[in-house]
């Protein structure tokens, strides 16, 4: 490694004080077959095997200096070749993204990106041929420290590897843009790089790196290290040859990358860098110059780092792994009651999703009640089909479809059903004097200390429980469509909820494996308010005569998974239209119920749009029914308005107390809504673009939170 490239990694390492530092250790050992003696160097930060192995500027530098090591026993012929690997289970997992978002300065950060390329490329620059035994899970630049070396191995039980720069807010920085599509060609690159990244970080497993050509061997997980050595050894002694496909360099390669910006295109509509420079990169690495792609990585890296969207996916991914985990508000958990049967009142889609779920995280006795045998027939039969596609695509094996499936039952009568069930929810029509009754119902049956929960996405919780005789144990247990996808569930405290309930709802969230956010009962809750705001805004400027398709395009730069108007359509008009009616009751000075979408709800549409040609077009029987004024705003005008909208209703939720903090807000639009990575979620965006301030007179967030530290 060069001395200026090292001053300015050692200058780096100072911003990177609590930086978990990764050893690497070389030992030796002599390969079989009489291959000769081997360099292995294991990446290890002496954590327990669940830990993440990461790089910052300290570990490195460790690297470094064992590979100083090995370059000089290649040298002097001590050593036949050299491999690198991980610690059990896990092989590297990236940069430390701690350290990265306390960089301040352009030159630091291009220190991070010059260091790592300085450091990797080494492995290729030896005398000997280097091997990489990826060996668990792999991701960022722990899938780029093994692309520099000559030949990889992979671990058929490799659970995730990736490079998930992009969905974060980089660009692989450490030789991924440039080396990976002149390993296995672009479109396939453009496929890990960019398609898998923004489809919500998609993993590889093992088998799908090895057929996609970035391995060159395969083993099973249990002796994969040992056979891996062997192979080595027979690579080594010329009785293996390795055969890769020839790179197509020609028009191929330019297709790639514009399926890339097709791609980038319909996730993020040119609002978030990353997946463009990422591409940028890719297409000049057609002509196999890697150190010029190495370098544009630096310069990519360093002005991505200094970004907003970068610093904003961060934050995104630490409340996802870390807030996500350790709810705010949350009671002590060892108040939480057990759970071991659970009841259903319903057995309509959403009520046999959610048997379905509880069956499968739970594995307890499931019970769904309805108003007639044919629902109850039709729930099971739900949950039933949907086991059978688990063992059909070998998720699960016969024996334990067969145990699922007994586990689920439906009864007409209640107290048949509820008497012994611990956590009873229902999932009913949305509306409380259905829903009174039928709590009313369940009260009289269920024993004392079961929970009683509600599925509601707008209604009282504490209203609900008003009229039984324990309204403590009511809880709000509220999920996202689709149930087994999205991983948010607002759990709402009524007014009487007391902690012990509470925590057994919060104890059973986090066996169903989902993301919980304590949100006080408050009309429509977090997402739910937020999103029908956002939506109220596009149909009121639509009402008052802003087409349709600038009104659709106003919001593009903001890179939102779906337009307003599809995600309607998901949602469903009358629910959308249900619920902009609640917050209306509740609060009629910025809640308005669209007459125009009461009237496509009227004529039963199923949404704005037609799709006979492909793409959505405004659905002409729709347009027919639109009654528009003669105010007309420009693309700039709608966004600024649903903007300022959006930030006024964050900033009264706040004073509310609806959560605890604005990162619970964004918590649950990225959880619940699938709002993006590069957004924050949302606070995060609306203070580096000033609406926060101009609307409320001051930030989300404090300064360097989501934003370059001052």
């Amino acid at each position: 490694m060069s001395t200026t490239t090292a001053e300015l990694l050692k200058g780096a390492a100072e911003l990177f004080p609590d930086e978990v530092v990764t050893s690497a250790n070389v030992r030796h050992l002599d390969l079989p077959f009489g291959a000769g003696r081997f360099a292995l160097i294991t990446l290890d930060n002496g954590f327990d095997h669940t830990k993440p192995t990461t790089f910052g500027p300290a570990s490195l530098a460790n690297l470094n200096a064992a590979i100083d090591q090995v370059e000089k026993e290649a040298a002097d012929g001590t050593i036949v070749g050299a491999g690198i690997t991980g610690k059990p289970f896990i092989f590297a997992v990236g940069a430390d993204l701690k350290g990265v978002e306390l960089l301040k300065k352009h030159d630091d950060a291009l220190a991070i990106g010059k260091g790592g390329h300085e450091v990797f490329k080494r492995l290729s620059g030896l005398a000997v041929p280097t091997f990489a035994y990826y060996n668990g899970a792999a991701m960022g630049g722990g899938v780029e420290v093994g692309l520099h070396c000559t030949y990889r191995t992979v671990s058929k039980a490799l659970p995730a590897f990736s490079l998930p720069e992009v969905f974060l807010g980089l660009v692989p920085g450490w030789g991924g843009c440039a080396l990976l599509p002149n390993l296995i060609g672009a479109d396939k690159a453009v496929s890990v790089i960019i398609e898998n990244s923004l489809n919500q970080n998609r993993q590889l497993k093992g088998k799908q790196v090895f057929e996609l050509g970035i391995a060159d061997a395969i083993f099973e997980g249990a002796d994969f290290l040992e056979q891996s050595l062997i192979w080595t050894a027979n690579v080594l002694k010329g009785d293996v040859a390795v055969e890769r496909a020839e790179v197509d360099r020609g028009d191929a390669w330019d297709e790639a990358v514009a399926r890339g910006k097709s791609i980038a295109d319909s996730k993020v509509h040119g609002a978030a860098p990353a997946a463009y420079r990422a591409l940028d990169i890719i297409a000049a690495a057609k002509d196999g110059n890697l150190q010029a792609g190495f370098d544009a990585e630096d310069k990519a890296l360093a002005d991505l780092i200094m970004g907003g969207e970068l610093r904003a996916g961060i934050y995104s991914f630490n409340l996802v792994q870390k807030r996500g985990k350790r709810p705010a508000g949350a009671p002590d958990k060892s108040l939480a009651r057990p759970v071991t049967k659970v009841g259903v009142v319903g057995a309509g889609l959403m009520a046999s999703q959610l048997a379905l779920l509880f069956l499968r995280r739970l594995e307890v006795p499931v019970v769904l009640t309805d108003i007639d045998q044919e629902r109850v027939d039709k729930g099971v039969g739900y949950v039933h089909a949907e086991i059978d596609k688990l063992l059909g695509k070998r998720r699960i094996n016969q024996d334990k479809a067969n145990r699922l499936k007994a586990l689920v039952t439906g009864v007409l009568d209640k107290a048949e059903g509820f008497s012994d069930a611990d956590f009873i929810i229902e999932a009913v029509f949305e509306e409380i004097g259905v829903k009174q009754q039928v709590f009313a119902e369940v009260e009289a049956v269920a024993p004392a200390h079961a929970i009683l929960a509600t599925n509601t996405s707008s209604l009282s919780v504490t209203e609900m429980a008003s009229k039984l005789k324990h309204p403590e144990r009511v809880v709000g247990f509220h999920f996202f469509n689709p149930v087994a996808i999205l991983p948010l569930l607002e759990i709402v405290r009524g007014e009487q909820t007391d902690d012990a309930s509470l925590a057994t709802a919060f104890g059973v969230a986090k066996k169903l494996k989902k993301t919980a956010v304590l949100v006080k009962d408050a009309p429509a809750f977090v997402v739910n308010r937020i999103l029908t705001r956002f939506m109220g805004e596009i149909q009121n400027v639509i009402d008052e005569g802003t087409p349709v398709e600038v009104a659709e395009k106003a919001v593009e730069p903001l890179g939102l998974p779906m337009s307003p108007l599809v995600l309607l359509e998901l949602v469903g008009p009358p629910i959308g239209l249900h619920v902009s009616e609640t917050l209306n009751r509740a609060f009629p000075e910025r809640f308005t119920v669209s007459p125009n979408l009461a009237a496509v709800v009227k004529a039963g549409k199923r949404g704005f749009y037609v799709y006979d040609s492909g793409k959505p077009e405004l659905d002409p029987e729709v347009a027919a029914l639109l009654k528009q004024g003669d105010v007309v705003l420009t693309e700039e005008q709608v966004r600024d308005r649903v903007l300022d909208a959006v930030a006024q209703e964050i900033g009264l939720m706040l004073d509310e107390g609806v959560v605890a903090e604005a990162q619970d807000i964004d918590l649950c639009l990225i959880t619940g809504a699938g709002w993006p990575f590069h957004l924050g979620g949302i606070t995060p965006y609306l203070d580096r673009e000033g609406v926060s301030e101009r609307v409320t007179g001051k930030r989300f967030l404090d300064a360097g939170v989501a934003s370059v530290p001052a």
